[in-house]
């Protein structure tokens, strides 16, 4: 761990050198071309098996130690967001209206790093380590259940992921056992009333009065029908009525989000969001149409592998605490890969000081402090060897796909 440690320190300026590059040339989720291609170089030079195309963009590069061993699976997420970056930074995005506003060019210059850190210890490892680089984790379906269906967690023991935390301090981990992150899902009503003259309302059906009315009512799902010791949330983020002021619109869309934990809370608010909707529109002699889209589900950290990495952490350089997480209503399809291996999702603070205030994920102005990015290295290196030395009579090294 010695030499890890060293070699990570001395690649540290090229880490934080690759999370300016993809910083300044952001890819928005299934549009990602340059961004796997850079990964897949990278790995190619150090010597590593890769395998482009995963699951549609995404990369799979496998380090074999030279000695039999389990496998351990580490991933990191690659893609950008549609924001117009607002930091004056010389290594602003360059491309217009899309932004790293999440902190996914950090996660892949962490994992790129330590890829070329553990180069050096290579044949001291008993097993195999490999490198899931995932596209589109900000828009669903994302891209890990994609992979996943590709082969990526073929013969893999164990997975494990961070992701870089602008609201926490630098030296921060933070855990939590069993639900972490919260299912994702989003939701549509197109409601057709109809149109006509703003000063004759009597002889139109005003879907914008019907939308207001449902938008109302939503509110009481979680506060009348859901137990209140189950955390859920229903936002309409986009209520879509556009008319000039002296027309009543005939059709208004609206848009949002469900989260939840618990599986029957899930299904329970889609029914209650429709027989909502179906009862106001037909009050309303309107009619509409639901479209509802299940997200990525809720992740649930695993407690055996959640407790090792608080214990791994512990004797990291770098971390000063390891605090344990409240659960997060954000969605993150780090699920997928621990619904079918056990594995743990921990947090990395990167919280840049010395501006007027910390800005959160998904702001046009979030940035990290890049300290954040050694650390999160050296924990995810730190969890990989560790666990192959201690499980290294499990299986043989042999090849993943």
């Amino acid at each position: 761990m010695e030499t890890l440690y060293k070699k990570l320190d001395e690649v540290y300026e090229e880490i934080v050198s690759i999370r300016r590059h993809l910083h300044q040339y952001p890819e928005l989720s299934f549009q990602e071309v340059e961004t796997p291609k850079y990964i897949a170089a990278f790995h190619e030079e150090l010597g590593n098996e890769v395998h482009t195309g995963v699951g549609g963009r995404g990369v799979v590069a496998y380090l074999k130690g030279g000695k039999p061993g389990p496998t351990v699976a580490l991933r990191a997420d690659f893609d950008a967001l549609p924001i117009q970056e607002e930091n004056d930074v010389p290594y602003a995005s360059k491309i217009p209206g899309v932004m790293h506003a999440c902190g996914h060019d950090g996660h892949t210059a962490s994992l790129l790093g330590l890829a070329k850190a553990l180069k050096e210890i290579k044949e001291e490892l008993p097993g195999t380590i490999v490198f899931i680089h995932q596209h589109a984790e900000e828009k669903p379906p994302g891209g890990a259940i994609a992979m996943i269906e590709d082969g990526c967690l073929e013969g893999v023991d164990v997975v494990f992921g961070t992701h870089l935390a602008s609201v926490a301090p630098v030296g921060c981990i933070g855990y939590r056992v069993g639900p972490a992150m919260a299912a994702a899902d989003t939701f549509e009503i197109r409601i057709q009333g109809q149109g006509g003259h703003g000063s004759q309302p009597h002889m139109a059906k005003d879907s914008i009065v019907a939308g207001a009315q449902i938008v109302m009512a939503l509110q009481q799902i979680v506060s009348r029908k859901v137990n209140p010791l189950e955390p859920a949330v229903v936002t309409i983020g986009s209520f879509d009525a556009k008319n000039a002021p002296n027309i009543i619109a005939d059709k208004v869309v609206l848009e949002g989000t469900v989260r939840t934990f618990n599986e029957e809370v899930r299904t329970l608010i889609q029914k209650e969001i429709e027989e909502i909707v179906s009862g106001l529109c037909r009050a309303s002699d309107m009619t509409y149409e639901f479209i509802y889209h299940k997200g990525y589900p809720a992740l649930v950290n695993h407690q055996v592998e959640m407790d090792f990495i608080k214990e791994v952490a512990g004797e990291v350089p770098g971390v000063e605490m390891i605090v344990e997480q409240p659960a997060q209503m954000g969605g993150e399809d780090f699920a997928y890969y621990l619904q079918h291996v056990k594995g743990a999702f921990f947090i990395t603070g990167a919280e840049l000081k010395g501006r007027e205030q910390t800005y959160p994920h998904h702001h046009p102005k979030f940035d990290i402090d890049e300290r954040g990015l050694l650390i999160a290295a050296k924990v995810l290196g730190k969890a990989a060897v560790t666990y192959l030395f201690e499980n290294q009579t499990s299986k043989p090294t042999e090849a993943v796909r």
